[in-house]
């Protein structure tokens, strides 16, 4: 069996100018027409797959420890937010790497029903990520935007609804083709040159509703820009150009090259992708362009890979958090294994100093450089009330 699917997807790599050409002709009788990659860019591409696919998991897995074994965390909207992402990108890295190899790489052909599963399951993946980055862009613009009044417009319970409400409907929009929103035409126009038996109309609705999502991102991290550029020109008009604004970078300068970082790598990593999306829609995309694809789709599981540096690990109360969690770890490792050593009759000093371990008793080492957004209003609250 395993030789002739291994035959199979060779055959697919030596009939790839047939496919093409039926691709140009729009014809396409099987899977075949959109298993278009050569062997190099197999090679490339699974590389990509194999390494930020396991990276991706890990990171957003120790992000989402993190927050369910701390209580503080647990009780704030934004590690809500935060651990919303990171449960997104942990769902991208399973079902978009194996399906993504299962398929181009490995050269099985799967029926619609299964298929449209996977994809479902890729696409309520994706979409949640960018759902929970707009609702850490929202929750961050209200913490700056009204700092006096912040813990009472979002509560705990209103965070919930909110998140309940975006895996509701991100994984109804996901599973629409599965629920019968598909190609009516099996494999042949209108169906995408890109996802076999997806109509066109459902690709262009959701890559809308996808660049929604990222331009209101966009708008509510340039209002953090504007208001923290408002509040910084105010405060350097009342104090004179020689008070302490220049012992410290300003605030609304480091919040532009944070947010300058975070847009960048959100834009370069979806836009290409999005781009092609589009363009499927209205033209007829090539063999070369589907290649392009391929490759571009990659880049959303990179993005995956890198938000729990951005969002997650750059806030300072999540790291002394994970370095508690890890010494408590490590405390625990070192009882049992003294317990181990002893005698059950004997009775033990360190087993009187590991009982005695509480998380209260845990270095709590405070500084004053602030990353959070919620930090920096914190400290800066009497000021910006307006």
């Amino acid at each position: 069996m395993e030789q002739w699917e291994v035959s199979t997807c060779l055959g697919l790599t030596e009939a790839k100018e047939n496919t093409c050409s039926q691709i140009v002709n729009r014809s396409c009788e099987n899977l075949e027409c959109y298993m278009v990659l050569t062997e190099a860019e197999k090679t490339a591409i699974g590389s990509i797959c194999f390494l930020a696919g396991p990276i991706t998991l890990l990171e957003n897995a120790l992000v989402l420890g993190v927050i369910a074994a701390t209580a503080s965390l647990r009780q704030r909207p934004s590690y809500l937010f935060i651990a919303s992402l990171a449960f997104a990108d942990v769902f991208a890295s399973c079902f978009f790497t194996t399906s993504f190899l299962y398929f181009h790489l490995f050269c099985h052909n799967d029926g619609p029903t299964a298929y449209l599963f996977k994809l479902g399951g890729v696409t309520m993946a994706f979409t949640s990520s960018v759902g929970s980055l707009l609702l850490t862009a929202l929750d961050r613009y209200l913490c700056i935007q009204q700092p006096s009044s912040y813990k009472v417009l979002l509560t705990r319970r209103r965070a919930v609804l909110s998140l309940l409400i975006l895996w509701s409907a991100t994984i109804f929009i996901s599973f629409l083709p599965l629920m019968g929103w598909r190609c009516p035409t099996g494999l042949n126009p209108p169906c995408s040159l890109l996802f076999p038996y997806i109509s066109q109309g459902y690709l262009a609705c959701w890559t809308s509703f996808i660049l929604v999502l990222l331009a209101l991102i966009l708008c509510a991290y340039a209002l953090i820009l504007w208001k923290a550029h408002r509040h910084e020109s105010s405060m350097t008009s009342l104090q004179g150009a020689a008070g302490t604004g220049q012992a410290r970078m300003r605030m609304d300068i480091r919040l532009a090259r944070t947010f300058g970082l975070i847009l960048l790598i959100l834009v370069s990593c979806w836009l290409p992708t999005l781009s092609f999306m589009l363009a499927d829609v209205s033209v007829v995309l090539t063999c070369a362009q589907q290649r392009a694809f391929a490759f571009c789709s990659t880049l959303c599981l990179v993005n995956s890979a890198v938000n729990p540096l951005l969002y997650a690990l750059r806030c300072r109360e999540l790291r002394v958090a994970l370095l508690q969690l890890l010494q408590r770890l490590c405390e625990i490792g070192r009882c049992r294994k003294s317990t181990e050593a002893l005698t059950p009759g004997l009775a033990s000093t360190e087993d009187n100093n590991c009982d005695a371990i509480t998380e209260d008793e845990m270095p709590r080492n405070r500084t004053t450089w602030l990353n959070s957004i919620s930090e920096m209003v914190d400290n800066q609250e009497p000021n910006i009330r307006q």
